[in-house]
């Protein structure tokens, strides 16, 4: 097949039924439920990019066993201008939804591909086969143009230990039985963001404890399609409040929804499995693949995406109330613009300083990529409180659309004007602002990249794990020694 439309894309999720419920109900076809359609054709227009004329050297390469064209986020980078072309691509994609759908195909396609680059690492401990179910099922993707949610945390009864180690059996996602077909699953799982938009789930963890043995049934890698028998996703309130694009130009929109997974009793077929069990191999998967830092690279790409869409909202609004000049705004779109700046700079930064691994995948530099991460958890709260600092008042002076077409027209366009900008394209650009910064789903934004890469304390230890502090001790330490030798 080769990279798909968004027609093709939408035409999948219709023959693909799903078990999905939303607001107590179950929800039949995704693709024209009120709360979801908005998201599904957000999608389906990022396929639609990588099979127009004027871009599909920018969104497509040649697939090295069909030919075909295929998706660019499947590559396996193996030279700097791979890297590089991948990170226009996923600019691209990111930039066409704002920076506001974080789970965007190309976040599973660069995870899955640093894999299958890696693919021997999940053959090692005895399993070879698992090394071929993964090169095959990368393969799958790339030629299938397959949309991929995940689902990687299990839920918990109580929050006195950590969630990455507090298993519980009935409720952590665990491997229950295993059969001559495959294996059976049973637990539940979040957080399936993109859930019912995807057409497969690849569930696995980020880490988990050891205790006492190396072999677990929490220990597990596979992935399905989503309308495997037994799954149920279970979603959130849809902030798509079927609004106009006016009105909510972001949420009816960009709804990605959020999901947690049931698993009763699913089987998942043995060549699906990439890894079963091993504690330790789990445990390794990401910095010995380094999937976190191709991860990382697309994670960047969205954030820099972001970070100008905000600072794009932010100039306009300080242009239409004619303030910009005044000391207190300029300083804070100048911390828009650093963030901005040091977000691009990362991006570039781990291109540039990027070396072929042990696979022979060309790496993103990983403190650089893994950056923006750390950066973004504090970051993008400050930019949306900015946001709201340079609004003020302004938020609250945003007619509906059909005030403008009511008796109170003339006045909304006589009083809502200013000295640069008619009422209508101020009201146009403040219900924007509020999507960004205000409403269900701009608060929702929020706390997404406050957790987007986990917590604060797992993101510091995990910056601190691969920092070079050595070199840096080193050199205080040189210059301590300068007493004794002067």
């Amino acid at each position: 097949m080769g990279a798909r439309n968004g027609k093709q894309y939408l035409a999948g999720l219709r023959e693909q039924p799903r078990e999905v419920w939303l607001g107590g109900e179950r929800v039949r076809d995704v693709t024209s439920h009120p709360g979801l359609s908005g998201g599904a054709r957000a999608i389906a227009s990022l396929y639609d990019m990588q099979c127009d004329p004027g871009l599909q050297d920018e969104m497509t390469y040649r697939s090295p066993s069909s030919g075909e064209r295929v998706g660019l986020s499947f590559i396996i980078p193996r030279t700097r201008d791979d890297l590089e072309r991948r990170s226009k691509m996923m600019l691209n994609w990111a930039r066409a939804t704002c920076g506001m759908m974080g789970r965007s195909p190309d976040f599973m396609n660069v995870t899955y591909a640093a894999w299958a680059g890696a693919a021997d690492f999940f053959g090692q401990g005895g399993r070879p086969e698992f090394a071929e179910n993964m090169r095959r099922y990368y393969e799958y993707l790339r030629e299938n143009d397959i949309c991929l949610t995940h689902a990687l945390i299990n839920l918990q009864r109580s929050r006195t230990a950590s969630g990455v180690f507090n298993l519980q059996q009935g409720t952590a996602l665990e491997v229950v039985r295993e059969t001559d077909a495959g294996i059976v699953v049973r637990g539940a799982r979040i957080l399936a963001t993109l859930g019912p938009l995807a057409d497969e789930i690849g569930v696995y963890s980020p880490r988990m404890g050891r205790h006492t043995e190396n072999h677990s049934p929490f220990a597990l890698s596979f992935a399905i399609p989503c309308g495997t028998p037994g799954i149920k996703f279970l979603c959130r309130d849809s902030f798509d409040h079927g609004r106009s694009h006016f009105d909510q130009p972001l949420g009816s929109r960009f709804e990605e929804m959020d999901c947690i997974v049931f698993f009763d009793d699913v089987l998942v077929p043995w060549e699906r499995v990439f890894l079963l069990g091993d504690v330790d191999r789990l445990n390794a998967t990401a910095h010995a693949t380094h999937s976190s830092v191709h991860s990382a690279h697309q994670g960047a790409a969205k954030n820099l995406a972001k970070c100008e869409f905000v600072l794009g909202t932010a100039l306009l609004m300080t242009q239409t109330l004619g303030n910009a000049h005044l000391p207190q705004v300029e300083e804070r779109i100048g911390e828009l613009m650093l963030t901005t700046q040091l977000t691009r700079a990362c991006i570039r930064a781990a291109e540039a300083e990027a070396k072929l691994d042990e696979w022979g995948a060309m790496c993103p530099d990983p403190l650089l990529a893994e950056s923006p991460r750390n950066l973004f958890m504090n970051a993008y709260p400050r930019m949306i409180e900015i946001v709201q600092l340079l609004g003020s008042s302004s938020f609250m002076l945003t007619p509906s659309e059909a005030d403008f077409k009511g008796p109170l027209k003339s006045d909304i366009e006589q009083y809502l004007a200013t000295d640069s900008t008619a009422a209508r394209d101020r009201v146009k650009l403040f219900r924007l602002a509020w999507d960004l910064a205000g409403n269900a789903f701009g608060s929702r934004q929020v706390l997404y990249e406050r957790f987007f890469a986990s917590d604060p304390l797992t993101r510091a230890r995990a910056l601190a794990s691969i920092y070079p502090k050595q070199e840096v001790m080193d050199r205080v330490r040189e210059f301590l020694a300068r007493d004794d030798e002067e």
